[in-house]
């Protein structure tokens, strides 16, 4: 059975977007959180995005100017598999990509069946949500960047139950980030 990792940044206010939705300030540079990046980039997991976030990144890892800033990072991107769930787009141009247009949760929870390698969703709050809501998501990897917006988009809009989580481990890195990783902890 696939595992579906949500792997997430947010503010210290718990926002993935700023009020207009830019996220551009997650993106910090320094060589420790670099090699982070490139090493998760570089795994044997299939994306999974909602149309918003695969638009932002379809437009950006198989770009030139990618390559040249972070060359792991953007191989690693370009060739993973990636599901794209959307009732808007009509095709898609990234390589290694699929195009879903059925209902999310029925097909989420046959691809979970299938044997493959686990998921991870960037991003895609919508669909962060609604997993989360129908316990969906079994890891959820939060990367907290030392940062104040005041307002914007957070990640789990929409969802209406308590869901509590158990804390597996934290890593924090010389840039400010930490990421914490949690697995649903069952009831209340």
């Amino acid at each position: 059975m696939r595992k579906i990792v949500a792997f997430e940044q947010v503010s210290l206010d718990g926002f993935f977007v700023d009020a207009k939705g830019d996220m551009s300030w997650a993106h910090k540079q320094d060589a420790e959180w670099n090699a982070f990046t490139a090493g998760n980039a570089g795994g044997n997991g299939a994306l999974l995005f909602g149309r918003k976030t695969y638009e932002m990144m379809a437009s950006f890892w198989p770009s030139p100017l990618a390559m040249q800033r972070m060359p792991e990072v953007a191989e690693g991107m370009n060739s993973l598999s990636k599901v794209v769930f959307s009732r808007t787009l009509e095709t898609v141009s990234w390589r290694n990509t699929t195009l879903m247009k059925g209902d999310l949760l029925t097909s989420v929870r046959e691809m979970k069946q299938d044997s493959g390698p686990d998921l991870v969703i960037l991003g895609s709050g919508s669909i962060v949500s609604q997993l989360s809501s129908n316990g969906l998501i079994d890891e959820f990897q939060v990367i907290v960047n030392p940062l104040i917006l005041g307002a914007g988009r957070t990640l789990f809009e929409g969802v209406k139950e308590k869901t509590p989580l158990r804390l597996l481990r934290t890593r924090a890195f010389s840039n400010g980030n930490v990421i914490l990783y949690y697995e649903p902890a069952g009831s209340l």
